[in-house]
């Protein structure tokens, strides 16, 4: 997933960036805007899920994207990305805005 985003002109400022009680796959930034990415990988042919984040994860992942903002002044916009990987098709698809409405 990583690689898919720097092909997209974002660049990977942390991998699997943790917090007192905060998690969150991959951080990648363009120019001032943030994307706080979770990765879910399967490894069987199947549907993609998009209730693979449930409502605990969304908050842990929502605090470590606090607090990682917190110690970086400047962002201008910031979302939450869910991807999902399919390692039996090689099927890649994500969803930016994932925790909105």
């Amino acid at each position: 997933m990583a690689t898919l985003l720097q092909g997209a002109g974002w660049t990977v400022v942390a991998r699997n960036w943790r917090s007192v009680g905060a998690e969150v796959d991959l951080i990648v930034q363009k120019e001032d805007r943030v994307r706080f990415v979770e990765v879910k990988v399967r490894r069987s042919d199947g549907p993609l899920s998009d209730e693979a984040v449930g409502p605990a994860q969304r908050r842990r992942i929502s605090r470590a994207a606090e607090l990682w903002l917190d110690n970086h002044p400047g962002i201008r916009e910031a979302c939450f990305t869910v991807a999902w990987v399919n390692l039996a098709n090689g099927k890649v698809k994500w969803l930016d805005n994932a925790f909105d409405g």
